[in-house]
């Protein structure tokens, strides 16, 4: 006769936490979401993104709201697209004795926020890597072209030695991102990665297409773009309703 400390640890106890593991293991999986169509993209599905990212579309939210969710939102994106940096050995005195940790090796970050509406999403990840440096990308749409033109670009001299993160909350027509990737690969970027709340399917196929060694970091990869050139469903005009002016 069993008693009920063997079924506890008997075999259809361990079936039952095995399950348990697999089940808890495809969750986690499910938080990083990456499509065939699109290889260089990575879509962050962190319930704590969705949560967030849900009230930033509600066209009821208040600026003031609006702006710290762009900052946490950001912040917990960054974790994800930082995932691969390189650390390396580090002694350290502890109150008790010496220790081994670890620490981020080599490369510099630098953020270049896209003006305007990038500047939301800058101070959120300063707060995961205080130490990176912040550099800036102005872009306007030439009415004659209607192509992206530079009217301000200033990053850190070092730039073969440092990873740089392009940040704008909407990848749309993708024509600006592709346009600021270029801008720092001609001042000797090597390693960019994109950073967007929200992108359009287009966006997506346009700066990959340009640019296939950049890695591009999304919350939401949503339906299309309307005939105005905004993402839909969206979120609106990000820097309208970041600094107040809609």
């Amino acid at each position: 006769m069993r008693t009920g400390g063997e079924d506890r640890f008997g075999p259809g106890a361990y079936l039952q936490a095995n399950k348990m593991i697999v089940s808890r293991t495809l969750v986690t999986l499910e938080m990083i979401e990456q499509t065939e169509e699109f290889p260089t993209l990575t879509i962050i599905r962190h319930p704590l993104v969705q949560h967030k990212l849900t009230i930033l579309r509600d066209r009821q939210t208040p600026t003031k709201i609006f702006k710290e969710l762009v900052d946490e939102i950001a912040m917990l994106m960054a974790y994800e697209a930082t995932i691969d940096l390189t650390v390396e050995p580090l002694d350290v005195e502890t109150p008790l004795e010496t220790t081994v940790g670890r620490h981020i090796s080599g490369k510099k970050l630098t953020l270049v926020p896209i003006l305007r509406a990038g500047l939301g999403m800058v101070e959120g990840i300063l707060r995961l890597v205080p130490a990176a440096r912040v550099g800036h990308i102005g872009l306007y749409r030439d009415h004659d072209t209607l192509q992206p033109v530079d009217y301000y670009f200033k990053i850190p001299g070092d730039v073969a030695e440092r990873d740089f993160f392009v940040l704008d909350p909407m990848l749309a027509t993708g024509g600006s991102a592709a346009a600021a990737v270029g801008s720092l690969k001609r001042a000797g970027a090597t390693r960019i990665r994109f950073l967007c709340l929200v992108a359009a399917p287009q966006g997506v196929q346009r700066l990959s297409e340009a640019h296939p060694d950049v890695q591009i970091y999304c919350a939401a990869l949503d339906r299309g773009l309307n005939d105005q050139g905004y993402i839909l469903p969206g979120l609106g005009d990000a820097g309208d309703r970041l600094f107040g002016t809609r």
